[in-house]
C-alpha cells in the first residue's frame, strides 16, 4: 500500500509541476491591436433598433467591479511547438495618448495561415534561442482564406480527408499589433523601422464564430451580436470586427462594450466611427474618470466597469445573441455569469483561446 501510495503521488506531483509550466509559458499571451490617437473620444451618433422591454433581460446580480487584485490578463493556450520564421517592423507608434501602448506593423513572409480573428503568434528576438517569446494576437484583419466547408449531403473521399488540405502558395503579408509596454518587453516596443525578430507560425483557432453564431446549432442565427474588451484585449476584438465575419450589414445588431482606465489609455479612437459605420455600436466606459489625463482630456462618457455597463443595458433577445470577449479574468468571468443568466447560450459566448 505505501508503494502504491508513493507511486500515485509522485506521478500527481509531476503532473501538478507539469500544469505549472504550461500555466507560467501562458502569461504572455497577450491579445494587443494598434491604432493611434490623439485626442479625447467624441462617439459618433449611431442608430439602434428599438427593442420591446419585454426582450431586453437585465441580470438581477451585479458581479463585484475588478479591483486591482482580480485583473489578470485572459490568455492564450501554449499550443504546438513553433516554427520560426522572419518578421520585419515597418512601423512602430505611439497607440494612444498616455503612451502604455505601441501599435507595430510587421511584415511576415506568409499570411496564409492567419483565417481566423483571434488568432495569434508567438514572437521573440530574432536568433536567440534562449530568449522567452511573447504571444500576440494579429490586430489586423485576416490575411488568408479559410478552406471551404464540405457541402452538407455530400461525402469526402477518403483519399481527400488523408490527404489533407491543400497546400498553399506563401503570400507575404503585413500584420499589427497592438503591445502594452512592460518592464521586459522593451526589445519590441522599442523596435525601430527594419528591426527584425522571430515569428512562429499562425496559432490558436480564434474565435469560432461560424460554428457557433451562424445557422440552427443553438436557435435561429444570432441577431444580436455583443463585443467585450479591456485593454490590450481590443485587438483580436478589432480584427473580428474588420475581418466581416461577423455578419454586419443586415438586421443583425451588434454593440462593443470596450473599457479603458482613462481616456488615454484607449487606443482606437480614431478607428470608432469607422467601426460605427460597419455596424457596430461602441460603447466605451472609463474606470477611473478622475484622473488627470496628460492630453487635457475630460472625459464625460459612461464610467465603471464594462460589467456595469452591460448591467444597465440588459440583454436584447438573449436566445439570439452571441458574444465575443478578450480582456482581463475578471470582466471576463463576470461578463460570462451575466450573459448566462440572462439567458445566452453557453456555447455562443465566445474566447479566443
Amino acid at each position: 500500500n505505501n508503494t502504491v501510495h508513493f507511486h500515485l503521488s509522485s506521478t500527481l506531483t509531476m503532473r501538478i509541476q507539469s500544469l505549472l509550466v504550461g500555466l507560467m509559458a501562458t502569461r504572455e499571451a497577450l491579445g494587443f491591436a494598434p491604432s493611434l490617437s490623439s485626442s479625447p473620444l467624441i462617439r459618433s451618433k449611431s442608430t439602434t433598433t428599438t427593442v420591446a422591454p419585454s426582450q431586453i433581460v437585465k441580470p438581477s446580480i451585479l458581479p463585484s467591479p475588478i479591483t486591482s487584485a482580480s485583473t489578470t490578463q485572459l490568455f492564450m493556450g501554449w499550443g504546438p511547438d513553433p516554427i520560426w520564421s522572419t518578421g520585419t517592423a515597418e512601423s512602430n507608434i505611439q497607440s494612444c495618448p498616455s503612451g502604455s501602448c505601441v501599435s507595430i506593423k510587421m511584415k511576415v513572409d506568409d499570411g496564409t495561415g492567419f483565417i481566423y480573428p483571434g488568432q495569434y503568434v508567438q514572437v521573440k528576438i530574432a536568433g536567440d534561442a534562449d530568449a522567452k517569446p511573447a504571444f500576440l494576437a494579429i490586430a489586423s484583419a485576416p490575411t488568408g482564406q479559410a478552406p471551404k466547408p464540405i457541402p452538407k449531403g455530400k461525402k469526402a473521399k477518403e483519399a481527400d480527408i488523408a490527404a489533407g488540405p491543400e497546400p498553399t502558395t506563401p503570400v507575404p503579408a503585413t500584420w499589427e499589433f497592438l503591445i502594452k509596454k512592460t518592464d521586459n518587453n522593451e526589445w519590441i516596443t522599442n523596435a525601430v523601422k527594419g528591426s527584425t525578430f522571430d515569428v512562429s507560425q499562425v496559432m490558436g483557432g480564434g474565435f469560432p464564430m461560424a460554428d457557433n453564431l451562424e445557422g440552427f446549432k443553438y436557435d435561429f442565427p444570432t441577431q444580436n451580436i455583443l463585443l467585450f474588451a479591456t485593454g490590450s484585449g481590443i485587438a483580436p476584438i478589432r480584427s473580428a470586427i474588420e475581418s466581416d465575419q461577423l455578419g454586419l450589414g443586415g438586421a443583425r445588431t451588434c454593440t462593443l462594450y470596450y473599457g479603458v482606465r482613462t481616456a488615454d489609455d484607449m487606443p482606437y479612437v480614431s478607428k470608432f466611427p469607422e467601426w460605427e459605420e460597419r455596424g457596430v455600436q461602441v460603447v466605451p466606459v472609463v474606470s477611473q474618470p478622475d484622473l488627470p489625463c496628460e492630453s487635457g482630456a475630460v472625459w464625460k462618457g459612461r464610467t465603471g466597469y464594462v460589467q456595469n455597463a452591460l448591467e444597465e443595458d440588459g440583454v436584447q433577445i438573449p436566445r439570439n445573441s452571441g458574444a465575443l470577449l478578450c480582456g482581463v479574468k475578471g470582466m471576463a468571468e463576470s461578463v460570462k455569469s451575466m450573459l448566462d443568466e440572462s439567458g445566452v447560450f453557453e456555447g455562443r459566448v465566445l474566447t479566443n483561446f
